[in-house]
């Protein structure tokens, strides 16, 4: 079985601070087919992105510029993104690096 992990895990509010996958993929993963696992790995190394990350210039991945309805990010807790401007998305590792909305 593929798998990203580094053997760092810590959950970062929704995400692993170590391969950067969310909890619901880490839950999931055993049950996902090898297309999706490599698919999945592929966007977390930004070897298949939508866009450029805004804060690192690295290839990052968002499931709404690809056609879908939601995205991964919305299973995180909410990050101030109030540095950012509106309607850039990051890649996991610059989400993953802010702080914690408050409120």
């Amino acid at each position: 079985m593929k798998t990203p992990c580094i053997a760092k895990c810590k959950n970062n509010e929704g995400m692993c601070s170590g391969c950067f996958r969310t909890m619901a993929e880490l839950t999931e993963w055993r049950h996902m087919d090898e297309v999706k696992q490599s698919d999945t790995i592929d966007e977390i190394q930004g070897k298949r992105s939508t866009h450029i990350c805004s804060q690192c210039g690295e290839p990052a991945y968002c499931e709404i510029s690809a056609g879908n309805s939601t995205c991964w990010c919305f299973e995180l807790t909410k990050r101030d993104t109030s540095g950012i401007p509106a309607g850039n998305c990051l890649c996991r590792k610059c989400l993953s690096a802010l702080p914690l909305l408050k409120g």
